[in-house]
């Protein structure tokens, strides 16, 4: 048991450090105190009592488990990850009880949709109620006042929106976007929606359009796909499928999109049209059919190594 929380800890070298005499625990050569063990178990992040165990438990995430690589189960979630969910379910109780004493009426639109609803209309049902139709709200200077927008109209909606890249505030604890983008938890007071903050700045709206998707279908859920990915489970494709909608329409996008063009200038030219990000417009070009499938991953995974680019020049100037 010590040795399957120091694994799943990811604290190696933490770990070895601060309990020099943990190989000689998991052999069995020596025996730690009770003072060590709840030491060891604060710095794992397990309940005290996993250790006393026999074998290791079956710790699943609370929520549906959307998460999955070319299909397959990403496996067991980490700490971060969990904790992450725990602590969200807490603040949306804490909501909920006082939406509930306060007299406020259960929000109507939680779960008023279906995974065969048409995905044009749904998007275009919760881009009215967003109010993303209104011209005036239409033209944010980059993909991060996207987002900004998103979550005020979210919020006025009567959803909390949080978004972080660590697990409560602790820097210690950050989180991995390899693990999971975001995730909804759909209820009629207060649902939530989460976003991984370690997602690109150009990706993040796509990973609020779809976790808002999942509060209008009224599946809870945690997701792995990003804007790159063409899942095939039919709840994720669904939300992804509205998401992208929601973002560029694909009426507009097809009368605006010249197929003819250069890929990279008329990404950039239809990008500052819909006014967001390179990599969502390379999944709109794949979805209206301009792009092939391996030419839009090619060409996304191009435009991540450099915004990562951008990014990092970015954070270099403001530490100068």
């Amino acid at each position: 048991m010590l040795k399957w929380a120091r694994k799943r800890s990811d604290r190696d070298n933490y770990i070895r450090k601060h309990f020099p005499e943990i190989e000689s625990w998991e052999r069995g050569a020596k025996s730690p105190s009770l003072r060590d063990m709840e030491k060891f178990a604060q710095a794992t992040y397990v309940p005290i009592g996993y250790l006393f165990l026999d074998e290791p438990p079956d710790i699943r995430l609370p929520v549906s488990d959307f998460r999955s690589i070319g299909g397959a189960s990403m496996g067991p979630p980490s700490p971060h990850l969990l904790d992450t969910v725990y602590l969200c379910q807490q603040r949306q109780g804490w909501y909920r009880k006082y939406a509930e004493s306060a007299g406020e009426e259960k929000l109507d639109f939680v779960g008023s949709m279906s995974v065969d609803d048409d995905v044009v209309h749904s998007a275009s049902q919760i881009r009215r109620a967003l109010k993303l139709d209104d011209e005036a709200r239409l033209k944010p200077d980059n993909s991060d006042t996207v987002r900004q927008r998103l979550v005020s109209e979210a919020e006025n909606l009567g959803i909390l929106v949080m978004v972080s890249d660590v697990v409560a505030n602790d820097a210690a604890r950050k989180l991995d976007v390899k693990e999971f983008h975001g995730f909804a938890l759909a209820a009629a007071w207060a649902p939530l929606v989460f976003v991984n903050g370690k997602d690109g700045v150009g990706a993040q709206p796509f990973t609020m359009a779809h976790a808002l998707a999942h509060i209008w279908l009224g599946q809870s859920g945690v997701s792995g796909n990003s804007v790159r990915d063409v899942p095939d489970n039919v709840v994720e494709k669904w939300c992804s499928a509205v998401a992208a909608e929601m973002l560029a329409p694909s009426d507009v996008m097809r009368k605006a999109y010249d197929t003819s063009a250069d890929v990279t200038a008329e990404t950039i030219r239809l990008a500052r049209l819909f006014n967001v990000s390179n990599q969502i417009i390379l999944r709109r070009m794949y979805d209206v059919g301009g792009l092939g499938r391996a030419d839009f991953q090619n060409k996304y995974d191009g435009e991540v190594r450099l915004a990562a680019k951008r990014e990092k020049k970015k954070t270099k100037k403001i530490q100068c």
